[in-house]
């Protein structure tokens, strides 16, 4: 079925395609940064009313719940959630092929409102639809679950199903297609397909003006600086889901040689690509030398990863700053004691909900680290327990020290699970010395209060690993400063002693541990315990200097203007 098209849809000249988006607590259909940002990106369009529509999957049982026990064994429960309770339905309905059969999908709606009025729509494709085979109901359950067949599944919904969702909708006027990763890339076949009814035609060779006609409207951002990062499905797998026609295009265009290569997929068939921070633009130069990739340095939506105490402090001294959060520049002339004063109400509501959450108290007074993201192992979670000994020097010289961790392990990332385990053993071997407190089930509500009620945000990925990770810039909003080593948005971010605290002295060498280590310990106990303890007001100053320089411009709408000046503009292809 096609719903009627309205003028509202008819103005939208740009899909925004991302395999997970993180809007609300209440739609579990994220598993961390890639759909967080997903969600600040879309917020920050429609506060710049600028003319989006995004496209993503259901996902009835989330990422999963994380349960761990007393020794940091993580087990997944599925989330329950009622999609009729939050996302209003939609009358439209599609067809997609896979495996030959007919798949129907039907969409849901949640209509982003921005700062200024501006309004984003985004669609949540869903296959559990009557009539559909008992697989195929289920193929929007799990985001990132399953197997490979699975898997490509999905993202045949997602980008194939996607564009033709988009003409169901009335959305008729998209000139640009922004694929979020390349889990969408399929939708470069559709653009290929174009209008034509009946089964997709096999392209024996496409000419220039084909390739041309959909390179001039796709734009890709690339998130994965590691090779092994980037989704692969071999040629029998491929040919089973999609069919030998549409195989038979993929070999025209030079994608489907022994297998498919999602990124190199997006990469053939854009106008513009990019990173998501400079040093991300030169590793995936280095990755893919025969392509253009620019950098477009990610951002967060300040109005939502603002605290309230801070929220309340900027619109009393700082009015714009949410229509235009440059204006948080001016948070240099904010006093002292107001921002000693936002931070100490943000760091009490945090250790409230770790109260509640863990049943363990922390104290007010004690310089509080902040560790939280994906345990994965290339983040090194425990790279602050290196050196045990040292850490317990360091303490009982300068002064108390308490650490607080979140993060889920992919279920199937079994040296994931084994860092949330380290990581509870350290903390047993230092309890009486070092308090160390591991949040289970970590997500939107409570990176909320993380980001902004610790006192330093702590980051140690291993070079050049970190794309570029975004709650360091959510921490800044908050007036906490970094203590990170030089990846990704850090190198440029950090002015040191000013804006935080670099971990090693350059970004151009890939991580030594022992060394960073080292680093890591050295700025803790002469730089940042020592400036929290004895020089107060410094660190106040720091803060202050976090928001004004960092919040000001590390934020999601600088970001979406970017997007708009560099991907959006009609260009002719490369």
């Amino acid at each position: 079925m096609q719903t009627r098209r309205t003028s509202a849809s008819a103005a939208r000249t740009i899909a925004y395609f991302s395999m997970e988006v993180g809007l609300d607590p209440a739609v579990p259909t994220y598993s961390g940064g890639l759909g967080v940002l997903a969600g600040d990106t879309l917020r920050a369009a429609a506060d710049l009313d600028v003319p989006l529509v995004g496209i993503t999957l259901l996902y009835r049982c989330g990422y999963f719940r994380q349960h761990i026990d007393r020794d940091g064994i993580q087990r997944e429960s599925v989330v329950e959630w009622s999609p009729q309770t939050v996302l209003e339905p939609t009358d439209a309905h599609v067809e997609v092929m896979i495996e030959g059969r007919a798949v129907a999908v039907r969409a849901w709606r949640y209509v982003l409102c921005g700062e200024s009025g501006g309004e984003v729509p985004v669609y949540f494709l869903d296959t559990d639809v009557d009539g559909n085979e008992e697989y195929d109901r289920h193929l929007t359950d799990y985001l990132y679950g399953g197997d490979d067949r699975y898997r490509l599944c999905q993202e045949v919904l997602l980008g194939i199903g996607g564009v033709s969702m988009l003409a169901a909708l009335g959305y008729d006027g998209i000139r640009t297609y922004h694929m979020n990763e390349g889990h969408s890339a399929l939708l470069t076949l559709a653009l290929l397909e174009g209008d034509a009814d009946g089964p997709p035609r096999a392209h024996d060779r496409l000419s220039r003006i084909e390739h041309e006609a959909v390179q001039s409207r796709c734009v890709f951002t690339t998130h994965t600086p590691v090779p092994a990062g980037h989704d692969q499905f071999d040629d029998e797998l491929v040919r089973a889901v999609l069919g030998e026609a549409r195989a038979h295009t993929l070999q025209a265009a030079a994608c489907l040689d022994g297998a498919l290569n999602m990124t190199h997929l997006a990469l053939v068939f854009s106008r513009f690509v990019n990173g998501v921070a400079m040093r991300h633009g030169q590793v995936s130069r280095d990755m893919f030398p025969e392509y253009p990739i620019n950098s477009i340095t990610n951002g967060v939506h300040a109005a939502t990863w603002t605290s309230e105490p801070f929220r309340r402090l900027f619109d009393r001294n700082i009015p714009e700053w949410r229509r235009d959060n440059m204006y948080l520049r001016y948070a240099i002339g904010i006093p002292l004691d107001e921002i000693r004063a936002a931070h100490a109400e943000a760091k009490h509501a945090l250790l409230d909900e770790v109260e509640r959450r863990a049943g363990v108290r922390l104290s007010d007074e004690v310089l509080t680290l902040g560790f939280a993201r994906r345990a994965a192992t290339y983040k090194r979670a425990d790279l602050l327990f290196h050196d045990p000994e040292r850490l317990e020097a360091i303490v009982r010289s300068v002064g108390r020290l308490q650490v607080i961790y979140g993060g889920k392990a992919h279920p199937r990332d079994e040296g994931g699970k084994q860092l949330i385990r380290r990581v509870f053993e350290h903390a047993r071997a230092l309890e009486g010395i070092v308090d160390v407190v591991y949040l289970e089930d970590y997500e939107m509500a409570l990176a909320q209060h993380l980001c902004a009620g610790v006192d330093v945000w702590l980051n140690n990925p291993q070079k050049p690993q970190e794309a570029s990770g975004t709650s360091g810039m959510k921490a800044a909003l908050n007036g906490v400063p970094s203590l990170s080593v030089l990846d990704g948005w850090w190198i440029e971010g950090r002015v040191e002693g000013i804006t935080g605290w670099a971990v090693g002295e350059s970004w151009r060498v890939g991580s030594d541990a022992g060394r960073e280590a080292l680093s890591l310990y050295d700025k803790l106990e002469h730089e940042v315990m020592t400036t929290y303890y004895r020089r107060p007001e410094a660190f106040d100053a720091i803060r202050r200097n976090s928001i004004a320089l960092n919040g000001s411009f590390f934020n999601a709408q600088r970001m979406m203007q970017q997007y708009v000046e560099n991907a959006y503009r009609d260009r002719e292809p490369r």
